[in-house]
C-alpha cells in the first residue's frame, strides 16, 4: 500500500516547538536553542525540498555545512577531548572537526533511514540516553527528553511495518539535532566526545565501514545503494523488525553500559570507546557492510 513520505516533519515539529517553549522559559540557553532552532530548521527546510523533489548533492552540503558552523559557533567552540589523564584542546581545528562531525552525524541518520523503524527507536534512544546520562541538574535534560518523547510518538506509526515514513526532513534534523545536544553535553562536561561516539556506535560504525568499503572500489558514494550492513540483514530474514529489534538490543545491552562508564570515567574513555566498537566493525563486516551489491 501506498505510504506517506515526509512524516518526520511532525517530529521538527513537536521537538522545535519544546525547544523554543523551553527558550521563554529561560529553561535553555539560548546558545543552544539558537543553534537547535536556527540550524536545525534550515536542515529540516532543505530535507522537505529534496523528499518533495530533487535537490543536488552539493547544495544540500552547503546548507548542512552552513548550519553545523552556525552550531559550532553559538555553543562556543569544540569541547577538549580526554585522552588518558589528559585533556586536548584543539582549538581552531577542533572547531573545524566539529563542524565535520555535525555534518557527518546528520548524514548518518540520512544513510541509516532504510528500513522502518531504525531510525526513529535510534533517536529514541540517543536522546534518551543523552537525558540519562546528563541528569535533571543539566539544562540539556528536558529538551533531550523532548526530542526523545517527540521520537518516540512518531516511532508508533513508524514501527515495522511502518505506516509513514520520516524522509529527508525528519533523519537529516534527527540527526543534526542529536550532534547539537551531544556537543553541548560534551562542552557541558557531562557527556565526553568518546561517550558521544560510543551512543552513535549502530549508526558510526555500520555507515562508516559502508563508506571506506565502497571509497576503495572508486563508487559513486553518493548514490543511493543497498550496502549497508542493516540493509544486507533485512534481506536475510526477510523482515525489517527483527533487524531494528536487534539494533535497539544492541543499543540497550552492550553501547549504553560503555558510554555511561565513559561518561563517569573520561580518562579511561578512549580505551571504553575501541573496546565498545571494534568489535562492531567485525559485526558490520561479517553481515557485509559496503559489500558489492549484485547485478
Amino acid at each position: 500500500m501506498p505510504t506517506p513520505r515526509g512524516g518526520g516533519a511532525a517530529i521538527v515539529a513537536v521537538a522545535s516547538v519544546a525547544f523554543g517553549t523551553l527558550a521563554l522559559a529561560a529553561m535553555l540557553e539560548a546558545r543552544i536553542a539558537l543553534a537547535l532552532l536556527v540550524g536545525g530548521l534550515a536542515v529540516a527546510a532543505i530535507g522537505f525540498a529534496d523528499d518533495h523533489g530533487h535537490v543536488p548533492a552539493r547544495f544540500r552540503l552547503m546548507v548542512h555545512a552552513g548550519a553545523a558552523a552556525l552550531a559550532v559557533w553559538a555553543l562556543g567552540g569544540a569541547p577538549v577531548v580526554p585522552v588518558g589523564a589528559a585533556t586536548l584542546a584543539l582549538g581552531w581545528v577542533g572547531n573545524l572537526l566539529a563542524v565535520i562531525t555535525v555534518v557527518w552525524v546528520l548524514n548518518l541518520y540520512n544513510f541509516m533511514d532504510g528500513i522502518d523503524g531504525i531510525a526513529s527507536s535510534e533517536g529514541v534512544f540517543v536522546t534518551g540516553a543523552i537525558a540519562g546520562l546528563v541528569g535533571p541538574g543539566s539544562a540539556l535534560f528536558l529538551p533531550a527528553l523532548a526530542m526523545a518523547a517527540a521520537c518516540a510518538g512518531f516511532l508508533v506509526f513508524n514501527w515495522p511495518p511502518a505506516r509513514i515514513f520520516m524522509g529527508d526532513v525528519g533523519s537529516g534534523w534527527m540527526g543534526f539535532a542529536v550532534a547539537v545536544l551531544l556537543l553541548a553535553a560534551a562542552l557541558e562536561g557531562r557527556i565526553n566526545v568518546w561517550a558521544g561516539l560510543i551512543l552513535l556506535g549502530v549508526f558510526a560504525v555500520d555507515a562508516t565501514t559502508t563508506l571506506i568499503r565502497r571509497l576503495l572500489r572508486g563508487e559513486r558514494v553518493h548514490e543511493a545503494h543497498r550496502s549497508h550492513a542493516y540493509q544486507w540483514s533485512a534481506r536475510r530474514w526477510g523482515a525489517h523488525r527483527p533487524v531494528t529489534l536487534a539494533t535497539i538490543a544492541i543499543n540497550l545491552g552492550w553501547l549504553l553500559p560503555w558510554a555511561a562508564f565513559a561518561a563517569r570515567h573520561p580518562e579511561t574513555a578512549m580505551f571504553a570507546a575501541a573496546a565498545a566498537l571494534v568489535p562492531m566493525v567485525g559485526v558490520a563486516l561479517a553481515l557485509g557492510a559496503g559489500r558489492r551489491e549484485q547485478a
